[in-house]
């Protein structure tokens, strides 16, 4: 999971709880907390597996969480932001802060998936903005998602993270999978 991220973006740590295959019953979860209105359920998985597994090294020294921001239209869809929920449920355990205001997504181009690495590299390129660098400016930061497959989307918000001063960034997902 790292090595996508390597030469793109400086990372402390990255982790994910499991791998996401299609079908198994991990992407039956995801798809459950994603579509089928779960948020609760997202707050549970989350907190459950940060208490039942060996994550405690990965959370220290981090000082906020931020969740990956939805588009407007994609969070009044859906009634929630499922990374918001994931973050909750990592903070209800590890009781690290969660910035949600810090960025936000300013545009919704398309779904990614059904796209290849490079049509999701362009189709969220320029889509988050720094909205408030304050609440993150000197922090160790935990970007959470829900699944990382080729790390563009978690690619084009950290740089816009980054932007804020003196900052390091961890990512954190529930799943990864790879297309490729």
């Amino acid at each position: 999971m790292a090595r996508l991220l390597w030469g793109k973006i400086p990372v402390e740590r990255v982790a994910a709880f499991f791998y996401f295959k299609p079908q198994s019953a991990a992407a039956r979860l995801v798809y459950q907390i994603k579509y089928n209105n779960k948020p609760e359920l997202a707050v549970e998985v989350a907190s459950r597996l940060t208490k039942e597994s060996d994550f405690c090294d990965f959370f220290c020294d981090i000082d906020c969480i931020v969740p990956m921001p939805l588009a407007r239209k994609r969070e009044k869809e859906r009634g929630y932001n499922q990374c918001l929920s994931i973050a909750e449920g990592l903070s209800r355990t590890t009781h690290i802060p969660v910035v949600a205001d810090a960025v936000e997504r300013i545009s919704f181009k398309a779904s990614q998936t059904k796209m290849n690495h490079w049509e999701r590299i362009e189709n969220v390129e320029g889509v988050f903005r720094l909205k408030n660098p304050e609440y993150i400016a000197g922090k160790h930061v935990l970007l959470v998602d829900d699944i990382m497959t080729t790390g563009s989307t978690i690619c084009s918000c950290a740089k816009e993270l980054l932007r804020a001063s003196n900052i390091k960034i961890s990512i954190f997902t529930l799943g990864y999978t790879k297309t490729m």
